[in-house]
Order: structure tokens, then C-alpha cells, then sequence
């Protein structure tokens, strides 16, 4: 039973790890050095940490790019 609930969790855990690798690639990073990538994540999630506006600029953005892609 708890070989079956650690199964489950590293499977969960890898699909989230190819959902998030999926979307460096949308965002046309997939060739970028891994340090530019997390410098980039870093400073954006300075950068949304107490400002509600740029959350909502970002997330405009991305829902832009995903609706794009559903067209």
C-alpha cells in the first residue's frame, strides 16, 4: 500500500515536472542556458510578490498565449 501511494506520487510529480518543462517550450526558452530560465522565474516571482497589477499583466499574457494556441 505505501509502495502504491509513493508510485503514485513520483508519477504525479513527474507529470507536473513535463507540464512545467512544457511550458519553457511554449514560451520559446526551450534552448536557453537553465541558470537564464531560473533568473528569469526568480525575478518574476519578485516581481508579482506585492504587485497585483503585474500578476494580472502576466496572467493577461498567458492567457493570451494559451488561447492562441486552443484557435
Amino acid at each position: 500500500m505505501v509502495r502504491s501511494s509513493q508510485s503514485a506520487a513520483r508519477k504525479k510529480d513527474a507529470h507536473e515536472k513535463i507540464q512545467l518543462g512544457g511550458l519553457i517550450a511554449k514560451a520559446g526558452l526551450r534552448y536557453e542556458k537553465r541558470a537564464l530560465l531560473l533568473g528569469l522565474l526568480i525575478d518574476g516571482a519578485d516581481r508579482i510578490k506585492d504587485d497585483d497589477a503585474e500578476r494580472a499583466r502576466l496572467t493577461a499574457i498567458g492567457e493570451k498565449a494559451f488561447a492562441d494556441d486552443a484557435g
